[in-house]
């Protein structure tokens, strides 16, 4: 599956930002998808992730109320609506697709589980 992502940006802490993930190549609805996120001089870190159904949702603990994972199947699009952004949120945050379709997300925190990445979209928190 071919990934774009977007809406990144600059922001102050406190702001708001809305990603996406547009994914292509691939039956978006039997997809796990995830976004992970690597900050300067920082191995990637998973995020978030939402089951292929967006039935089950899935959050690193520093996410946990603050983003919001979801996607639309209808429009082969994930998002990641995060709020009360601080400046450790800065990073490039990358989408990715899991290589088993239809799977569970037990094992959803581990990079090991995508085949696919998008190319990453920067977010900068300024304080």
């Amino acid at each position: 599956v071919q990934l774009q992502a977007s809406g990144g940006g600059l922001v102050q802490t406190g702001g708001s930002l809305r990603l996406a993930c547009a994914a292509s190549g691939r039956t978006f609805s039997d997809v796990t998808m995830g976004w992970f996120r690597q900050a300067p001089g920082k191995e990637r870190e998973f995020v978030a992730a939402i089951s292929f159904n967006g039935g089950t949702t899935k959050y690193e603990d520093s996410a946990k109320g603050r983003f919001t994972i979801s996607r639309d199947n209808a429009k082969n699009t994930m998002f990641l609506q995060m709020n009360s952004l601080k400046p450790a949120d800065t990073a490039v945050y990358y989408c990715a697709a899991y290589a088993v379709p239809r799977t569970s997300l037990i094992y959803a925190e581990s990079a090991s589980g995508y085949d696919s990445w998008g190319q990453g979209t920067l977010v900068t928190v300024s304080s």
